[in-house]
């Protein structure tokens, strides 16, 4: 079976993975569900859970202005290196989440002053 993009994945497998891996260390839903307002303007209560994960991204009510601040690695990728203004997107919701795991607090990973 070919190895399906990323892009192609319906938003209601993705999901679910970013909230396990918050959830494995503690952190909550409702924490994934403000970065991910934070990031895109969606609220996940009214998202299409069967829209694939590149139009998730691509119809983003409204990507933060501050989402270019978000910086560091996401599997050995620098995310402010990636050429691909979709992948880019992708990766940062994937460093944020990151973030959370890994205990940050939320106004460091909302990068509120």
């Amino acid at each position: 079976m070919p190895r399906q993009s990323v892009f192609d994945m319906k938003v209601s497998k993705v999901y679910p993975l970013l909230v396990q891996k918050a959830e494995r260390k503690g952190r909550t839903r409702a924490e994934v569900d403000e970065i991910i307002f934070w990031l895109t303007g969606y609220g996940m209560a009214e998202v299409d859970q069967e829209m694939t994960y590149g139009d998730f991204f691509r119809n983003a009510p409204a990507i933060n202005p501050r989402a270019g601040e978000i910086r560091g690695k996401v599997c050995g990728i620098r995310v402010e290196e990636i050429e691909d203004p979709l992948m880019q997107r992708i990766r940062w919701l994937d460093k944020l989440v990151d973030e959370l795991a890994g205990g940050q607090p939320m106004e460091k990973i909302l990068r509120q002053s």
